[in-house]
């Protein structure tokens, strides 16, 4: 039976950014205004990735989640990494670990000219998300999402210009700030969180949470997928944890005492 005085953490999750700073302060504002005070700077932050590409304020987004830490120093603030993120950190040269830039071009070579994959200047140590965020897609309209597209496949022209260059620019490494860097560089790929409480009609229910940009993948050993993105193995060319779709409809069930909680963005 749960103690009438216990007051369990707050845990707010927050998903897709994607450049949209105004957005961002917004629900930001609308968070503190709606929780208690005590709860609001105690609470931990986990957010879901992808906070660059598409909209116009990459640079203003990151400096907002960068200043949290020592504007908030009571909350804890989890930054997952989504798939633009991993990208934008292949490209800017902070991915973690150790991997063979051509390895990871091998299986998708025959995307390459449909993808526009970038050939600019050090093109040749970098991961294969990192050159087809960068790259020009040769087709200017996206028909499934009824929209023109931003440079390449991850709509990431947006963020090229927040940080003053041009689409495809080698300069971007040196426009990204030291802290931005270090920011994309320290992005986990999965946080699990073991006691978070839920209320329900019976009152709280105690849960684990496992929070992961777009999902795990049902069939697989669960410890495995996790130890696995704990590791931050960059050899692969593609992460499906941090970019797959069907995974967020399609969750593996996680046992824990007497609940289960995952939690995915895609």
């Amino acid at each position: 039976m749960t103690d009438p005085a216990y007051k369990p953490r707050t845990v707010i999750c927050i998903g897709d950014i994607h450049g949209h700073i105004t957005k961002l302060v917004n629900l930001w504002s609308n968070l503190q205004s709606k929780i208690d005070p005590e709860s609001f700077n105690t609470a931990t932050i986990i957010f879901l990735g992808d906070y660059c590409d598409r909209g116009p304020d990459t640079l203003k987004v990151i400096d907002f989640l960068v200043s949290l830490p020592r504007q908030y120093p009571n909350q804890k603030h989890v930054f997952l990494s989504g798939n633009h993120d991993f990208a934008f950190a292949g490209f800017v040269g902070v991915l973690p670990g150790e991997f063979e830039a051509k390895d990871t071009w091998e299986e998708y070579a025959d995307n390459e000219e449909r993808e526009g994959w970038y050939k600019g200047e050090g093109y040749e140590k970098m991961h294969l998300q990192a050159r087809i965020w960068s790259g020009w897609l040769k087709a200017k309209f996206n028909a499934a999402k009824g929209l023109e597209c931003k440079g390449s496949i991850y709509d990431a022209a947006p963020t090229f210009e927040s940080y003053g260059v041009s689409h495809g620019s080698a300069d971007l490494v040196k426009a990204v700030p030291e802290d931005h860097k270090k920011f994309l560089a320290d992005m986990v790929w999965v946080h699990e969180e073991d006691d978070v409480c839920i209320e329900t009609e019976e009152g709280l229910k105690h849960c684990k949470l496992v929070a992961v940009h777009a999902g795990l993948e049902r069939g697989k050993y669960i410890q495995e997928q996790l130890e696995f993105l704990k590791a931050r193995d960059t050899r692969v060319p593609k992460v499906t944890a941090l970019s797959g779709r069907k995974d967020v409809w399609d969750i593996p069930k996680l046992p824990f005492r007497r609940g289960t909680l995952q939690l995915l963005w895609a």
